[in-house]
């Protein structure tokens, strides 16, 4: 915490932080939004296809998504650890620990369902496959809800556990 509080403290973070130019918070937080758009939006493409929404797609060529997913998730830890060092304090916010439990929980589970839907060695002979296992099916429905509770809880930042 003192390193982050030192960080936090140095001429680019306050320039940031404190600078009406549209190129310091403003822009952290735009890339930050960015990132969570791309991540999450194709994250729920791709589980509202394994739950069952356009079961004539095969589910194969949602395989590539996960490229922009992950584009999005950098996208997000970088925006998202700058804006930790111009706010160090959001560590001790309970809201900001429920977010970070729910975006870990949420990587894993999307790494274990592209293994049980999408990789080779779980799809040999499914490649036309339009429907996805039950634990695909289990795995897309968390998945949705821990994206959903990190969201939320990333806005609930800014009103629960505040100084006042």
């Amino acid at each position: 915490m003192s390193f982050l509080t030192w960080l936090s403290g140095t001429a680019p973070a306050v320039w940031a932080r404190e600078s009406d130019s549209i190129w310091a918070y403003p822009t952290i937080l735009f890339l930050h939004t960015l990132g969570l758009a791309i991540l999450v939006g194709f994250t729920t493409a791709i589980d509202f296809r394994v739950l069952g929404v356009s079961p004539r797609l095969p589910l194969a060529p949602l395989r590539r998504f996960f490229l922009f997913i992950w584009v999005g998730f950098w996208i997000n830890a970088v925006s998202g650890t700058v804006l930790l060092i111009l706010t160090p304090a959001k560590l001790a916010n309970p809201a900001f620990l429920v977010k970070m439990a729910s975006v870990a929980l949420g990587v894993a589970d999307m790494l274990w369902l592209k293994r049980e839907v999408f990789d080779v060695t779980a799809a040999i002979g499914r490649s036309g496959e339009t429907t996805a296992s039950s634990l695909g099916k289990i795995l897309a429905a968390s998945s949705l809800l821990l994206w959903m509770v990190a969201i939320t809880a990333g806005r609930l930042m800014a009103y629960v556990g505040v100084q006042r």
